[in-house]
């Protein structure tokens, strides 16, 4: 957003920022209404309908054409020709590839957001945008955000007002609670499915870095991703986003993301096009039985500091390690899942309070939403040349870095790595983005720069020690 204010003339610059302003604004969340249960068998046969008629308009499809370049050779499929060719046997050929899923207009300037997933492979792609009365536009990726598995468009409408639908406070939520889901599953057009909120803060899912879903019964099946979960007001409380399956189709058990984590990373699109997250400084482990009885905790509930970063806000804030923080002003925390949602869905700005379990007495910190800091500088390279990680971009870790990557921010130093290219030779060695180059021939790695000279200087063999996690792999190559 901030990039093409750049290029228009003052007047429509100005426009453009006043208009965005206006729209972060009304993101602001819809007034809820009393929730009552049915009293009679009258009352259970009342329909749905209205809602779906306020909700469904501002649900649409989301269509992505990707050109994608493959090798192609008569022996491709050949397992001892791939093996000891690998992928780049073959001519280049390019080909189309198509995806389809569901977005939700959130505001009636044409933005839509959806997940992440569904736009994956947008560098080079179409996006077009199908609304429910039929008609088609072109698209433009905002901001993606891998982390929370979401990403954001704005449709290209020469000044067309769309339908948008409003949101709600996903922590009004509570199991049991209506819900109907709207988008299009397996590309038949849209469709509308109702159940209840079955659970709520799911964090072992594993679907994103940040974990905190909502679980319903209504029927989500592949297509739904990035379609609406919306409340018997017709307001969005969630971004439908995975199902648990082992045929692909519905078995009652669809996760999707709350409406308010969806709607900070909808207003980092329009105010700078990144996601500011707060930063406090700190790793987390979960509480086991053994360690809550060790400590006086009742019960293992709670995220456990494993670590501090010197100059982060939790540190300054007067956290210690071994506390044990059990609330998020005044929201409960059941693991570090749960914590680091309540705690990035404030923003950064202001503070936030803290209820910490500390040698049997439990005590309030207040905590300062900061942005990360960039130190070390991260000295972004594009590493190449006759070595196992040419093919890698990497970078210095820093607590901006981590939080970028999902990382713990310990305050450790290191090179980390940001993105592999697959037919590399990094992407041979089986490098990720998030791995951490701990060491080179048996000498520890702490900077970009000092990487970069003993790869110019290592010969044909190499001692590699790759951190991931909490594992650490060695590696012995000769080249």
């Amino acid at each position: 957003m901030m990039k093409l204010l750049k290029h228009l003339p003052g007047k429509i610059g100005l426009a453009w920022l006043l208009a965005a302003a206006l729209l972060v604004l009304s993101l602001a969340t819809a007034p809820a209404q009393e929730k009552v249960v049915p009293k009679s068998q009258a009352a259970i046969k009342q329909s749905f309908a209205p809602v779906v008629q306020q909700a469904a308009p501002a649900v649409v499809n989301v269509y992505v054409r990707h050109r994608v370049k493959q090798m192609v050779s008569p022996f491709f499929d050949d397992p001892f020709f791939r093996r000891f060719f690998g992928e780049q046997f073959g001519v280049p050929q390019e080909r189309i590839q198509n995806s389809l899923g569901s977005g939700v207009l959130i505001s009636a300037e044409g933005v839509v957001v959806t997940n992440y997933h569904v736009i994956r492979s947008s560098g080079d792609s179409e996006i077009t945008i199908a609304l429910n009365d039929g008609r088609e536009f072109p698209a433009r990726l905002i901001l993606k955000d891998e982390q929370t598995d979401l990403a954001v468009l704005r449709l290209d409408g020469a000044g067309a007002t769309f339908p948008s639908i409003a949101f709600a406070d996903s922590d009004d939520l509570e199991v049991g609670d209506l819900v109907l889901a709207i988008g299009d599953p397996f590309g038949v057009g849209q469709t509308v499915t109702s159940g209840i909120v079955s659970a709520l803060a799911r964090t072992k899912v594993g679907i994103s870095d940040y974990q905190f879903f909502i679980q319903t019964d209504a029927a989500i099946n592949p297509g739904n991703s990035g379609g609406a979960l919306v409340d018997m007001d017709g307001r969005l409380v969630g971004i439908n986003t995975a199902i648990f399956s082992r045929s692909g189709g519905s078995h009652g058990i669809g996760f999707a993301i709350p409406s308010n984590m969806v709607r900070l990373v909808v207003q980092s699109a329009l105010t700078g096009g990144t996601v500011q997250r707060p930063w406090f400084g700190a790793s987390l482990q979960p509480l086991t039985t053994d360690i809550a009885e060790s400590i006086g905790l009742e019960r293992p509930s709670g995220a456990l500091v494993k670590s501090l970063h010197e100059k982060g806000p939790a540190f300054r804030a007067g956290l210690k390690v071994g506390d044990v923080i059990v609330s998020v002003d005044d929201k409960a925390v059941q693991d570090p899942e749960a914590f680091q949602y309540r705690f990035v869905t404030k923003g950064v700005g202001g503070t936030v309070e803290l209820d910490v379990f500390r040698k049997g007495k439990t005590l309030t910190a207040t905590v300062s939403l900061l942005a990360p800091i960039e130190d070390p500088p991260r000295d972004t390279r594009d590493l190449s040349g006759r070595h196992p990680f040419s093919g890698a971009k990497v970078a210095n870790l820093s607590p901006a870095v981590a939080l970028e990557l999902g990382l713990e921010d310990d305050g450790k130093q290191g090179v980390v790595v940001l993105d592999v290219d697959r037919q590399s030779n990094a992407g041979r060695l089986g490098l990720r983005r998030g791995d951490v180059i701990a060491g080179l021939n048996d000498e520890k790695i702490t900077a970009v720069k000092q990487l970069a000279v003993m790869l110019e200087v290592s010969g044909d063999a190499w001692r590699i020690a790759i951190e991931r996690g909490e594992k650490v792999f060695n590696l012995a190559i000769q080249g």
